[in-house]
Order: C-alpha cells, then sequence, then structure tokens
C-alpha cells in the first residue's frame, strides 16, 4: 500500500479528507442559516413580528348603527402608509389587519380571537359593549391595547396585572357629562336638564356623571328626564314626546351619530327646541349633514386627546398628510384625524421600543412617555407603570356653520386608571 507523509496511508489519508469537508460544509450551512435569521432574537417568536413588517389588528364599525365612526380607519391606514413611506419604523412596514365587527360586541370578539397569533397589538378599539366583551382578552394572550375608545370604567376596575396591556387616551364619560352639566347650568342659564343615552355603560356612566354634577350644585338645577334608547332602534318619535313632555329647557346627548340625528329631528317635528349639549363622539363635521340646520349652535365636547381641523392647526397639518394618501378622508377630517392619532401613538411606542421588538420591550418604551403631544395635537400624554390613562380632559365647542370652535380652554381631570 501507498504511503503517504510520515508513514500515514494514503487510503486513509482521502477518508479523513472527506469527514473534514464535509464537517465544513455542515458549519457553512448552519452559519448561513443563521445568518439568514431576523436580527433581534425575539422578532421570530413575537406574533405580528418579522424582520421585515409588524402586524396592527383594528376590529371597527364599518357597518351598522355607529359606521359613521369607521371613518377612523381610514386615518389610521392612511398614517401607516405615511410611515411606511419614509422607511417604516426601524426597518419594519406596518401592516394593519381590519376587520368589520358592525358595533357588535360578539363579532368584534370573533374577529379579535381571529388576529390572535397573527397581530402584535390592536388598536383603536372602539365601543363601551366592545371593550366591556373583551376587557380580558389582551392580558390573557399578551396583546398591547392601544386607544381603545369607550367608558374608562370598565379598565379602571380591572386589577393591574390585567391593566398592563391597556394604553389610553380617552375622555371618561362620567367625567365629561359632569363638566358638560356644570357648563350647561353655569354659562347657559340651564334649570332643566334632560339626557337622551344609549342604555348600555356608555350612557348610563353619562347619567352618573349628570347626577354628580347636579348633587354639587346645590338646588340651582335638576333633572327632569333621563330617556334611553337601544342601539338597535329606529323609532324615536316615543323618546322625543317624553323629553318634550319633561318640560326641560337643556337636552344633552350620548348616543350614537345616527341616533343623535334621529332624536333632533324628532323632537323638531313635535315642536321641542331646548337648548343642545352633546358628548365629543359627536364632535365630527358629519353632524351638519346627518342633522341639517339642527346641528347650529349646539354645545359639543372636546376630548384633550385631540385637536380639530379647521381649528388647530397641529391637527391641520396631520389631515394634510393622511389626505394624500387616502383621498377619502375628505369631508371626513376630524374622524380621519382621530385615526390617525391612534397609529401616531403605535408608531410612538415601535419607536421607543427599538429594532429588538417584543411585547414587553413594547409596553417598557410606552411606560416611559411622558408629557408628550402627539404630532402636537391635543394636551400632554403621560403614561407609566402605575398609570394607563395617558390624558382625561375635555374642553367646550360650539357647532357653527359647519365647524366646531372652542369656548373653553382644555380642563384636565384626574386620569382612571
Amino acid at each position: 500500500m501507498a504511503q503517504g507523509p510520515r508513514g500515514v496511508s494514503r487510503t486513509f489519508l482521502g477518508k479523513e479528507e472527506t469527514k473534514m469537508r464535509g464537517k465544513s460544509l455542515l458549519a457553512l450551512v448552519v452559519w448561513g442559516l443563521l445568518a439568514a435569521l431576523p436580527l433581534t432574537a425575539g422578532a421570530e417568536q413575537t406574533p405580528g413580528v418579522t424582520d421585515k413588517e409588524v402586524v396592527v389588528g383594528c376590529t371597527s364599525p364599518l357597518s351598522g348603527p355607529a359606521a359613521q365612526w369607521g371613518a377612523t380607519t381610514l386615518g389610521l391606514n392612511a398614517w401607516a402608509s405615511f410611515v411606511n413611506e419614509r422607511g417604516g419604523v426601524h426597518g419594519r412596514k406596518i401592516r394593519v389587519l381590519l376587520r368589520d365587527d358592525a358595533y357588535n360586541p360578539a363579532r368584534a370578539m370573533a374577529n379579535l380571537q381571529e388576529m390572535k397569533g397573527q397581530v402584535f397589538a390592536v388598536v383603536g378599539l372602539l365601543g363601551t359593549a366592545v371593550i366591556s366583551a373583551s376587557k380580558d382578552f389582551f392580558a390573557e394572550n399578551k396583546i398591547p391595547l392601544v386607544f381603545p375608545c369607550g367608558g374608562n370604567r370598565t379598565w379602571e376596575a380591572l386589577p393591574k396585572e390585567k391593566l398592563r396591556y391597556v394604553f389610553s387616551s380617552w375622555t371618561d364619560y362620567e367625567d365629561e357629562a359632569e363638566f358638560l352639566t356644570t357648563y350647561a347650568v353655569g354659562q347657559l342659564g340651564a334649570k332643566k336638564l334632560a339626557l337622551f343615552y344609549q342604555n348600555d355603560d356608555y350612557g348610563k356612566q353619562a347619567l352618573e356623571g349628570m347626577k354628580k354634577a347636579l348633587s354639587k350644585l346645590s338646588g340651582r338645577a335638576e333633572m327632569v328626564a333621563a330617556v334611553p334608547y337601544e342601539v338597535t332602534d329606529r323609532a324615536l318619535d316615543t323618546h322625543a314626546l317624553k323629553l318634550k313632555e319633561s318640560g326641560a329647557d337643556t337636552l344633552i346627548l350620548y348616543p350614537t351619530m345616527v341616533h343623535a340625528g334621529l332624536i333632533l329631528k324628532g323632537i323638531a317635528k313635535i315642536g321641542f327646541q331646548p337648548k343642545i349639549v352633546a358628548t365629543a363622539n359627536l364632535g365630527d363635521p358629519v353632524m351638519f349633514q346627518i342633522a341639517g340646520e339642527l346641528w347650529e349652535g349646539v354645545y359639543v365636547g372636546g376630548s384633550a386627546s385631540s385637536a380639530i381641523p379647521g381649528v388647530d392647526p397641529a391637527a391641520d397639518r396631520v389631515v394634510e398628510i393622511v389626505k394624500n394618501f387616502e383621498p377619502r378622508i375628505a369631508g371626513k377630517e376630524f374622524l380621519g384625524c382621530y385615526g390617525a392619532l391612534w397609529m401616531i401613538y403605535v408608531v410612538e411606542g415601535l419607536q421607543r421600543a427599538g429594532r429588538a421588538l417584543t411585547v414587553e420591550g413594547f409596553i417598557r418604551a410606552m411606560e416611559s412617555i411622558r408629557d408628550w403631544r402627539p404630532e402636537g395635537m391635543g394636551a400632554p400624554v403621560t403614561f407609566g407603570p402605575d398609570r394607563r390613562h395617558g390624558v382625561n380632559g375635555s374642553r367646550v365647542q360650539r357647532a357653527e356653520k359647519g365647524r366646531y370652535v372652542p369656548v373653553t380652554d382644555y380642563v384636565l381631570y384626574k386620569p382612571r386608571f
């Protein structure tokens, strides 16, 4: 047998060479696979996150009795497109997974269950009944919820460990109703007040706020009627008659936009003309189309979390941006701006969380927000380990010729959770 160097047979040397070459090839394959993995160790294990995108879920009333509020999704998607055109956040594009819930809690829950495992976070959950039905979902599935819009008392009642996934700046209905009632009595001369309200926690929280305000006003005014309606109602003639028969000089509204238009037309038809004061939920100029001239002169709450297109320059700048990506926002600027605001919150959290994106990192990033005004809009927002209600406040606006004119500065209330 031929001998190799130092007496080693060539046959044996060939086997060793084959083994070494095999090991080298295996090492190259392993390193190639490692190099192909995302740069962030946690990203591949985080639902809704890849090396190139982050998926955000949204369930919203695109149809049904609150379909007008679904226009917020136009602004939400448009702001995501704006961010994506500029390269995304830390190299990731934002993809929105949007579903219609028709303002129905059961459908909203079905949408959320479908999103589980597909989305990194949920944004803009809309409706008190929807929030009440889904309040445990986010902690149970470790999915952040950014800017839910609905009754804050649902969140206030949750234990701290379940609340840690929630970040909201929605104005509290009870606080708002107390503020609007006090304003109506002190500035509009209201003596006899009536409430028209949705028969769920949304409207019931407003009822409690009115009662609280009147109890502090030492008999200067009284509530003469509280008339509820069901969200499925369309015939409101009986409700209108009850309000007229109460003798109220001031009517406070806590309905959807559709029901606000219906009740105003109903009371006008029977000659009832009280002063009208309305929740911030009716603060979109689309109410001038829904209610026509009946909306002129109405006093409307304005949430401290946002700003008004046509009044606040910061809101105008946001609307100008989103219109470039979504022309259908024309005529729906207020809700389009609000939807953009929701996505601005998400983007701020993603930016602060950094490239190594995880749910826990996002939560810590949101908790680091202090005295922040999103794109210059609204009152300053602050979150923290023991604070999930970023800002809670209102101002009064008056409906004048198709726009809302502020008549008070922001009044800030204590954060609720």
